[in-house]
């Protein structure tokens, strides 16, 4: 059975940022973007330049993280259904080169360990032609929010 990204995590556009998940094994993922000129972040980043966002390729790579301990659960014979994935920290972010409208784009993940109900991962994206674009080192955990 072959699960889609939005089977695995509860993000939805227009705040999905992950087409696909193109390998999975332990310890590790990879997912694939294409970065559509339809975009809407475009017309505001930059209109006659637009270029996609750091942060929102950050966001890429966090819901990569997210889809793998998905798919970590499931394998341990849970669902992650209840919750949501909460980021608790951010390290090390390196920006390479930038990603343009019709860009396409692999984000790798890689957890390094799990402590105290977070797991640390690092991550990165690369465009289809393998040049660098971004790094980060980050913490994740699934949780159910408390109530307001």
């Amino acid at each position: 059975m072959t699960l889609s990204v939005t089977d695995l995590i509860p993000h939805r556009p227009p705040f999905l940022f992950l087409d696909s998940i193109v390998e999975h094994y332990e310890g590790h993922l990879i997912a694939r973007r294409a970065w559509r000129a339809d975009e809407y972040f475009y017309k505001g980043h930059y209109p006659t330049s637009p270029i996609t966002p750091g942060v929102l390729l950050c966001e890429a790579v966090f819901q990569a993280g997210a889809a793998f301990m998905s798919l970590q659960a499931r394998a341990a014979g849970s669902e992650a259904g209840e919750g949501v994935p909460l980021l608790a920290k951010i390290s090390d972010v390196r920006f390479r080169n930038p990603v343009f409208p019709g860009d396409e784009v692999l984000i790798e993940v890689q957890k390094k360990e799990t402590m105290g109900g977070f797991t640390m991962m690092s991550g990165h994206v690369k465009k289809s032609d393998g040049t660098r674009v971004l790094t980060v080192s980050f913490a994740v955990a699934w949780k159910v929010p408390e109530a307001k």
